[in-house]
């Protein structure tokens, strides 16, 4: 599987990814520098805890609490 996720490197070169990627052993990397400045996160601290959070939220219980918001399928 390859896939992309978006990150920061800090100048001391220490990479932080924006999300968690679950991985049974060691896999190789390629790393892009790309040529700006990160973007501000003001909702970073929501972004690193989706993962976790989604846990609680994907759950039938939940979609069928709040089933009278989605549109009729």
């Amino acid at each position: 599987m390859i896939r992309t996720v978006e990150g920061v490197m800090d100048a001391s070169g220490v990479v932080r990814l924006f999300e968690t990627i679950p991985l049974l052993n060691s896999r190789r990397v390629l790393v892009t520098i790309l040529d700006e400045e990160p973007a501000s996160y003001p909702n970073e601290a929501a972004t690193l805890s989706e993962a976790s959070l989604g846990e609680d939220w994907n759950r039938p219980e939940e979609d069928a609490a709040w089933s009278y918001l989605q549109p009729a399928r």
